[in-house]
């Protein structure tokens, strides 16, 4: 059995891992757990309850599981059936969380409703924040004017307890997580901060003014509350920058259709759901259709789009023995097709396997911020403990070492570090968005410096992605260019084949007065013939020339056919009148941008689904010399896979069906705005324009970005070089000691500085 779940509460890498941990080690039960979207697949040796699960993820977490939405229920209210697409599931046997029109929000996985949970609790814990702020000291400062009241410093303590358990809650579930996985990080070092803080106010609290200890204690609320609200600011401002995420492995399923026509026995259909069709049943795909499984043609003939899930620009022939894959889409014949691929054995079922499993590793990926908030963890770690060890040696007051001790713990977790990337981020987003870039992945930024090679899918990336007529050329004095197209165009009105639709798309184009052909019949394997105003008219290849000795100039077809094109010749009363080229177009920023990517010492390289002589004619153009042409979707995997194994740092580039799983398995993930819903949900960064040259800007703004990262943390955190130790007393002996005081001065100064830095991030 295999279902997919919806989890909530997940908001980085370490999460994930938690949360994977943590279900696999339940016994009968295997996991799969992604971020983007926050599903887990699980395959279970028996049934086991939902409650079971959360019982699970409970215990590492503040999660939550709930069965994928809109799903159909058997005698177990708990057990998930395979169900319709339209009903949450795709049809391969993969089970997938589907959102109908708007994104539901009662699932709390959803990215946009977690956004929404944080912008909630940022603005509560501000309005409990600000009486704290009011009534209590910045770290003991003085300040020329106190607010106060009889019985406020209860108010306080009130108010700071449910911020601390409120407010605090997403960082002490995402601490227990780290912890459990033995990777302390960000939220670890917040935690630190806000549980130090909390704690030793209480204490204080319980000392100054219940048990009225002799001597008055310092509190940290202003710090506990401060720097809760900052960080939930810098949270929330990343995850609205980054946008919602959305679901390759949905978009992927709803390629195929809800139902099939099943051709009985005796001959009738019946319209069945697609989860009933079997290998070996016969099934009609109607003209214009989707087609629904994986089949072999046995009846019928047509021309299939195949684009959407191959990446080839042209329509593909079918007839009689050839095969056709689940998703494309049917032309205008009908064929009847017996199934030979459904549930996890089919096409799209592979694609997608190969998809999730790579979001999963890509998810794992350790961002800056958080090796610089484990190093601080680890620093601040040994150092407060070390200095409430010797000051209490020293002083044998356990009052002074522990203010000491909690300072350090307290400084080491910094305001200026909750915003120093979020604010970047939002900076470089937001310049990305204005110049048509849509950055889903901040990880992507800072990874962008270390590329070394760019991969790219030729249809739709380098090219426009649409065969059309590019060429209408006379070859005979008594025939005009408008004559060739109308002619041709005549006879492939009764024409099925794909080349059929780019001519009669041009002679629309033009606002041709197509005449009426006579006697239009199929010269196998050629072309056509008929007749068209009286006269003998074909239409054949290149070979079918050679085979007759009728001669041609060769020259121009060697010329047009190493273009890309596929050339169709017109012959009236059996003499070369004419010609028509098809071919994918090069989009005219193509070559520009290989060449601005070798300057930049990064290797350019083409992975394509079509055939090799079409692959290398648009790399010698556009300047490529490494091509890597008829791959399938796990081929082009692969070649990134290998280059990644010789320490390669790979962007792949892509726009369809077929470059999804290389995308997600990309260092760097960018999808064409004009592909496919799957494509740009499996990728990183999003081209809007569809123009590749927004790579290269790209490229820059990821530059820039990475390094002003780099120092916003080092004004975020690179003051605890100097404070932790001066915290700690290090120069006490020459009465040179770091005052709590200080140290907030240091902290408010240093926020104020990431903030305007992160403001003068350029693209260039």
């Amino acid at each position: 059995m295999k279902h997919t779940y919806t989890i909530g509460g997940m908001t980085c890498g370490h999460c994930r891992s938690s949360v994977e941990k943590a279900l696999n080690a339940i016994e009968g039960i295997h996991a799969t757990v992604t971020l983007d979207p926050p599903v887990a697949i699980i395959r279970m040796d028996k049934h086991i309850p939902t409650e079971v699960l959360q019982d699970a993820l409970s215990k590492v977490g503040d999660y939550t599981i709930e069965i994928a939405q809109n799903v159909s229920h058997n005698n177990n209210p708990d057990h998930v059936e395979m169900n319709s697409m339209h009903q949450g599931h795709d049809h391969t046997g993969m089970s997938i969380p589907l959102e109908h029109g708007h994104q539901n929000h009662d699932h709390a996985g959803g990215h946009m409703a977690h956004m929404g949970n944080l912008k909630q609790k940022f603005w509560i814990s501000l309005i409990a924040a600000i009486p704290i702020i009011l009534f209590s000291p910045m770290m003991g400062m003085k300040l020329p004017f106190t607010l106060s009241f009889e019985g406020s410093y209860w108010v306080v303590l009130l108010l700071a307890s449910f911020l601390y358990f409120y407010g605090g809650w997403p960082f002490l579930t995402g601490a227990i997580g780290e912890l459990k996985t033995k990777n302390p990080a960000m939220m670890t070092l917040i935690s630190m901060g806000i549980t130090v803080s909390y704690i030793y106010s209480v204490y204080a609290f319980v000392s100054n003014y219940i048990l009225q200890v002799p001597g008055h204690r310092m509190d940290f609320f202003w710090e506990l509350a401060t720097l809760i609200v900052i960080m939930l600011l810098g949270h929330w401002i990343e995850m609205k920058a980054v946008g919602n995420a959305g679901n390759a492995l949905q978009k992927m399923a709803e390629l195929l259709p809800g139902s099939a026509h099943l051709v009985q026995p005796d001959g009738s259909i019946n319209d069945v759901p697609l989860q009933q069709i079997q290998e070996g049943q016969h099934v009609m795909v109607k003209a214009g259709e989707k087609v629904p499984a994986d089949g072999k043609v046995i009846s019928g003939e047509t021309s299939v789009n195949e684009s959407m899930v191959t990446g080839e620009a042209k329509a593909i022939k079918k007839n009689e023995g050839t095969t056709v894959i689940g998703g494309s889409v049917n032309g205008s014949g009908s064929i009847v097709i017996e199934v030979t691929g459904t549930g996890e054995s089919g096409y799209l079922a592979q694609v997608m396997k190969l998809v999730g499993q790579a979001q999963q590793e890509k998810s794992r990926a350790e961002s800056i911020s958080d090796k610089v908030a484990k190093g601080l963890f680890y620093i601040a770690l040994i150092v407060g403990i070390t200095a409430f060890i010797v000051w209490y040696i020293i002083d044998k007051d356990i009052n002074i070492a522990l203010e000491r001790m909690v300072t350090v713990f307290i400084i080491a977790c910094p305001h200026a570090l909750g915003l120093a990337i979020p604010l970047v981020v939002a900076r470089s987003t937001s310049l990305g968005a204005t110049h048509g870039l849509l950055i889903r992945n901040r990880n992507a930024l800072e990874k962008a410096k270390d590329i070394s090679v760019v991969t790219m899918d030729k249809t739709g990336t380098l090219t426009e992605g649409n065969f059309r007529v590019s060429v209408v050329k006379s070859l005979s004095d008594r025939w005009s260019d408008a004559d060739i197209l109308k002619t041709m165009a005549a006879m492939e009105v009764h024409s099925n084949h794909p080349l059929a639709v780019g001519i009669l798309d041009k002679a629309k184009e033009y606002k041709t007065d197509i005449p009426k052909a006579e006697n239009v019949t199929l010269i196998s394997g050629t072309g056509l013939s008929g007749t068209v105003s009286g006269q003998e008219a074909k239409i054949v290849t290149a070979a079918y020339l050679d085979k007759n000795a009728i001669l041609y100039d060769k020259s121009l077809f060697n010329d047009l056919a190493g273009k890309g094109n596929s050339i169709s010749y017109l012959l009236i009363n059996n003499e070369v009148a004419g010609l028509i080229a098809q071919g994918d177009q090069i989009k005219p920023e193509a070559k520009r941008t290989v060449e601005e990517l070798h300057k930049e010492n990064i290797t350019p390289v083409m992975l394509t689904g079509d055939n090799e002589a079409s692959a290398k004619s648009v790399a010698e153009r556009v300047g490529i010399n490494d091509v890597f042409a008829s791959l399938l979707p796990e081929n082009k995997e692969k070649v990134i896979l290998e280059y990644q194994h010789k320490g390669k740092t790979i962007m792949m580039v892509g726009d369809g069906v077929n470059d999804a799983p290389a995308l997600a398995r990309a260092d760097i993930g960018v999808a064409i705005g004009a592909g496919t819903d799957v494509a740009i949900d499996s990728a990183d960064v999003i081209l809007v324009k569809s123009n590749p040259y927004d790579i290269i800007h790209f490229l820059s703004l990821a530059k820039n970005t990475s390094n002003k990262m780099v120092q916003n943390l080092w004004w975020g955190a690179g003051y605890n070089i100097i404070a932790i130790p001066l915290a700690a007393g290090v120069l006490a002996p020459v009465g040179i000691i770091l005052s709590p005081a200080i140290g907030a001065v240091l902290m408010s100064v240093s926020t104020v500085i990431v903030a305007i830095n992160a403001l003068m991030l350029r693209m260039k």
